[in-house]
Formats: structure tokens, C-alpha cells, sequence
């Protein structure tokens, strides 16, 4: 098993660190590099970041359903203040 030198993983799990995983995952992933289990690496960047997009369709709901709000509130205010 070839060890990876101390600067690629510290690379590896700034990455991962920047990219929302938490210390479990980053430890998992540098376990499977090592075991050299790239489908597996695959598979556990592919759920991450099928989690992130859930997340992020979800913020994108709740601003949704704000900008309708102002919307409504704003041709309400018009209504009531003759166009403003």
C-alpha cells in the first residue's frame, strides 16, 4: 500500500473540509485512498453531494416562498398607496 505524503492529505481534507464534510467522512475517505477503493471514494462524494443539493433545494423553497411574500405584500402596497 503506497502512503501518500503528508502535503497531498493535508490537501485532501482541506478539500473535503471546505466542501461541508465532517471529520468522520474526511477519516472515512482517506481510509478507502488508502485501501486504494476508488468506487467506494466515488460513491461517498456522490452522497455528499447529493446531500448538499437536497439542502440546497430546500433553501431555494424557503426563498421561494419569501420573494412571493414581498411580492404579494409590495402589489397589496401599491394597491393601498395609489401606486407606490
Amino acid at each position: 500500500m503506497d502512503a501518500k505524503p503528508d502535503e497531498c492529505i493535508f490537501k485532501i481534507r482541506r478539500n473535503l473540509s471546505d466542501a461541508g464534510c465532517d471529520a468522520s467522512l474526511i477519516e472515512h475517505f482517506i481510509e478507502l485512498m488508502q485501501d486504494q477503493k476508488c468506487k467506494e471514494q466515488y460513491r461517498l462524494l456522490s452522497q455528499h453531494r447529493a446531500s448538499l443539493l437536497e439542502k440546497l433545494h430546500q433553501d431555494q423553497y424557503k426563498i421561494d416562498c419569501l420573494d412571493h411574500m414581498i411580492y404579494t405584500m409590495r402589489k397589496e402596497d401599491k394597491k393601498l398607496n395609489g401606486g407606490f
